[in-house]
């Protein structure tokens, strides 16, 4: 996977990641000035509880704001006290290389003979 950035402002900051669409998951709609391209389609067959671990990053690491208490949960600010703007991407990096390799390892496994 690689990262573009399709625009010349230093913009690290997220709202909501997302798919460009539906059928295309190669790649990720960081923000307005950030795409990460070249996800493997590999990468999204490491599940966990039912969800591709990338799709698990990309729901908990977006601004929400708590509908009953009005509480903003905002994954920046951690980026921010830890002067480290690139976590989240890195962190999407990071989780896609490990999905691609822990399918390769899986997939590589003897059969357990129980067919």
């Amino acid at each position: 996977m690689q990262e573009v950035i399709t625009s010349t402002v230093d913009d690290w900051r997220v709202q909501k990641m997302r798919y460009p669409s539906k059928t295309d998951k190669t790649q990720i709609i960081y923000n307005e000035h950030l795409t990460l391209k070249g996800i493997l389609p590999e990468a999204l067959e490491y599940v966990v509880n039912g969800k591709p671990a990338i799709e698990w990053v990309m729901e908990r690491y977006q601004v929400t704001t708590g509908k009953d208490s009005g509480i903003i949960n905002d994954p920046n600010k951690w980026c921010d006290e830890h002067d480290n703007p690139r976590y989240i991407v890195d962190l999407i990096k990071r989780v896609v290389q490990v999905s691609v390799k822990t399918v390769e390892i899986v997939k590589g496994l003897p059969s357990l003979g129980l067919d």
